[in-house]
């Protein structure tokens, strides 16, 4: 199932992935180009504004949100390639322009368009089989606002589930925390450090050779943490494995 051309789809490519890992929204735009999609990028884009929002820089915030908002206003979909940043876009710029006469109905406009990346190819374009191969044997972090704010669940697992060669194992205490959290992890470091330290030891336990998430801020959290450890475990983002990327060197750790 693919988008009828007058369809206008723009990515959201978020700081994390344009910043550090560029390769990961080229994966993401060579899938959706796969199945159809004619994408665009809007070059004034920037950030959403959720580090400054979580530290309580509402006005701040704002500014960057009104700016996002005006460079999607005239996009059917965006598409976002991560759960916490579709989660500012969809569910926090409600809450951040409530009662403001000018972007509170635009907030409200943008959060029908936002889908994050797995969620966009399940529920909009109706696909489960991405037609990949990646032979991995792998398990599946699931991101704290993909779960509990975009409500995002079994998208990534189905598609997952379809790709050739890919061992999918469950992972222990799969909901929880990884402890990145944005700022969360720069306030309380040992904290952050500690809830780290489980997670990755729930991934070795798995026994899988590669970690995969929908969020790269998640995976820069545990792949720092099992390269400091001297741990072989890649981690990918869903997209990469998606494209099929088993030989490219992908986001990172390996």
């Amino acid at each position: 199932m693919t988008q009828p051309a007058e369809v206008h789809t723009s990515l959201f490519v978020t700081c994390i992935v344009d910043q550090l890992y560029p390769q990961v929204g080229v994966s993401v735009v060579n899938v959706l180009r796969r199945h159809g999609v004619k994408l665009d990028f809007p070059s004034d884009q920037t950030c959403c504004g959720q580090p400054l929002f979580n530290s309580g820089y509402t006005q701040l915030a704002r500014q960057l949100g009104k700016r996002v908002i005006d460079s999607f206003s005239l996009s059917d979909y965006v598409v976002v390639p991560s759960g916490s940043c579709a989660a500012m876009l969809k569910v926090f710029y409600r809450e951040l322009f409530s009662g403001d006469p000018d972007y509170g109905e635009k907030a409200e406009q943008l959060a029908g368009k936002v889908f994050e990346f797995s969620e966009f190819l399940v529920k909009v374009l109706g696909i489960e089989d991405a037609g990949a191969c990646f032979p991995a044997t792998a398990t599946y972090h699931s991101s704290c606002h993909l779960l509990r704010e975009m409500e995002v669940r079994q998208e990534p697992l189905l598609l997952l589930e379809k790709v050739e060669g890919l061992e999918l194992r469950p992972l222990p205490q799969a909901e929880t925390c990884c402890g990145f959290g944005g700022t969360f992890s720069v306030k309380y470091p040992h904290i952050s450090e500690g809830m780290m330290e489980d997670k990755i030891a729930n991934v070795l336990a798995t026994g899988a050779d590669t970690l995969i998430s929908c969020d790269m801020s998640c995976l820069m959290h545990i792949g720092g943490g099992m390269s400091r450890q001297g741990q072989p475990v890649r981690v990918r983002h869903i997209a990469e494995i998606l494209e099929g990327q088993e030989e490219t060197g992908g986001a990172g750790n390996g």
